[in-house]
């Protein structure tokens, strides 16, 4: 669950390497956040660098939208523990368990997404959670609509209610489209990355970025919208996990073993 040069704004440069949460090399996209935005974005535990203002809100991280409501929020303060690639939650999760969500394609999509939309409730319901996913063909609580930028997708975290964050916008030009097994599975992880987050998770490497995307090292120290340590999982470097902040071109990265106790251990 880097949009990279420095942050899963998954970007990517035509006909190389595509990076989970990534801006590409030499863009400025912070300009026009004002400074008073970018200290409430790093109050809440996130890196303010390459903050981009977006219809939603503000996009970090290259694949995390902050919205209005959660940037003025005073949600319970949850500390950091800043060190390894781990698997860490934010303070809101999916309440009212069990509980089936439903998610949908924006009619925009093409369609060769619906088989990436089945793998990834598949991949979910394989684990026989306590959230289970459903396709419906419209109005999924959250649904996944085309989007354009420097990034491959987005989407947010729950709300106080315990709902999931209810889109997913994907940048279908940048991942390209197919109908083959690799880029189902690639397209997949994409999907399920950004699930994830919509379910709860951060970024496995939220406190160093540069552990997969390259780049500097980025600290954020202590934070509000919480980046809390699940227990049993490991407390070094996870190459493989779902959540990390960025993903090679076509790579698929199905749950690891790791990413199946921290989904176990929450749902």
């Amino acid at each position: 669950m880097k949009h990279m040069t420095k942050t899963i704004c998954l970007l990517f440069f035509i006909g190389m390497v595509v990076l989970f949460s990534c801006k590409k090399e030499g863009q400025t996209v912070s300009q026009g956040v004002p400074q008073s935005v970018k200290d409430q974005i790093t109050a809440l535990g996130f890196t303010s660098a390459n903050a981009q203002k977006i219809d939603e809100g503000y996009l970090v991280e290259g694949d995390i939208i902050i919205t209005p409501e959660l940037l003025n929020s005073s949600p319970a303060s949850q500390f950091l523990r800043v060190g390894d690639e781990e698997q860490y939650r934010t303070t809101n999760l999916i309440k009212s368990l069990p509980r089936t969500i439903t998610v949908s394609l924006d009619r925009r999509i093409p369609s060769a997404y619906g088989a990436v939309l089945d793998e990834m409730v598949n991949r979910y319901n394989a684990l026989n959670l306590q959230v289970h996913f459903q396709r419906v063909s419209s109005g999924g609580q959250i649904t996944f609509k085309v989007a354009h930028g420097s990034y491959l997708a987005s989407s947010g975290f729950p709300d106080a209610q315990g709902n999931p964050y209810p889109s997913v916008n994907v940048n279908t030009n940048a991942i390209g489209t197919g109908t083959s097994s690799t880029f189902i599975n690639y397209a997949a992880t994409i999907f399920a990355h950004e699930v994830g987050h919509c379910i709860g998770f951060r970024h496995t490497d939220y406190m160093n970025r540069a552990y997969s995307c390259g780049g500097s090292p980025v600290n954020e120290g202590s934070s509000n919208i919480g980046a809390i340590l699940i227990p049993g999982t490991p407390s070094g470097p996870d190459p493989n996990s779902w959540m990390l902040s960025c993903i090679g071109g076509g790579q698929n990265r199905p749950f690891n073993s790791n990413d199946r106790t921290a989904l176990n251990y929450l749902y």
